[in-house]
């Protein structure tokens, strides 16, 4: 294909639409996973907003913690949002069409925020290894510039991954293809409609891939060993189990998201059945978000001493 048809090629796509198969030719599973990302949306948006709320009113939730606890919530309501609405509406229509323009804004913004909450679980694991490991110098490591800051890079680097992704997304050409075998528009699913060799992009994903799934999960695996080594050295039960539970509700946010994002995105293209790679999207961009407030506040004494708080002052 010469350099003038890949432009037309291309030129024609940004004109026209993309076809959302998603599970359009089972009715009832449609309906069903309608329920239930209905549920998991108006569950997420309830549950966030409490922490939201919650964490700027009462002063007690002033602190390094509860700010980046604060910002996820912030971030999982924006990635939520961003994909939620557009796909209840494709599973209650006939027409599954989105333009070509409307389909790469999805996925710029949802792979950004995606990517932004990778460094921001990160963030927040280098936060509880300083409370613990550090106590006495906590305060100081966490000074509020360094939360501002890691939240900054945090944010800047997730929305530049997802630029370079989108822009090398606009120089492909698909051909004339357009059923995109989704529910939405993500960038694996996307590639394969390409009519060209993606193997460039392929390559591209995997290193962003390793740089904001693989290396943040290596880190913060390893701030957990400290941090394990530290809580067994703390000689109060009390203090321990407390310490105890609030790292484990971290770990276990970590692992629901990372562990279906590397999944999705470490994988060759050709290995994983499209089915697999669409239930596992549903997952964390849908289920993941809802669980996250409920993992934080149904284990966190702090949170539900605040929430009694605000009531009594209602």
């Amino acid at each position: 294909m010469n350099k003038e048809t890949s432009w037309e090629t291309s030129n024609q796509s940004n004109q026209g639409e993309f076809i959302l198969l998603g599970v359009a030719d089972r009715p009832r599973l449609e309906m069903l996973l309608f329920a239930l990302v209905l549920a998991c949306y108006l569950m997420t948006l309830l549950g966030n907003t409490t922490i939201i709320v919650t964490s700027r009113l009462d002063p007690g939730l002033h602190t390094p913690m509860y700010f980046f606890l604060s910002n996820l919530s912030f971030l999982d309501l924006c990635f939520t949002t961003s994909l939620g609405p557009h796909v209840l509406v494709n599973f209650s229509r006939k027409s599954k069409a989105i333009p070509y323009g409307a389909c790469v804004a999805e996925m710029y913004i949802s792979l950004a925020l995606g990517c932004t909450e990778c460094i921001l679980l990160a963030a927040m694991a280098y936060d509880r290894y300083a409370a613990i490991c550090h106590p006495l110098r906590y305060t100081l490591i966490m000074s509020q510039s360094l939360c501002f800051m890691m939240t900054a890079v945090s944010w800047v680097s997730g929305f530049s991954l997802s630029l370079v992704y989108t822009v090398m997304i606009l120089r492909l050409p698909f051909c004339g293809r357009n059923h995109l075998d989704h529910f939405f528009c993500e960038l694996p699913a996307i590639l394969k409609l390409a009519c060209v060799d993606t193997s460039l992009n392929e390559a591209l994903m995997l290193s962003g891939s390793v740089v904001f799934l693989l290396a943040p999960v290596s880190l913060i695996t390893v701030s957990y060993g400290y941090i394990a080594a530290a809580v067994l050295r703390i000689h109060s039960a009390e203090a321990r189990k407390r310490a105890f539970n609030t790292c484990s509700s971290h770990l276990m946010v970590v692992w629901l998201f990372y562990g279906t994002a590397i999944f999705n995105y470490i994988q060759p293209l050709s290995i994983s059945s499209s089915d697999q790679r669409k239930m596992i999207s549903l997952f964390y961009t849908f289920v993941t978000p809802m669980l996250n407030p409920l993992i934080y506040t149904l284990r966190n004494k702090e949170v539900h001493k605040a929430l009694h708080r605000l009531i009594k002052k209602k």
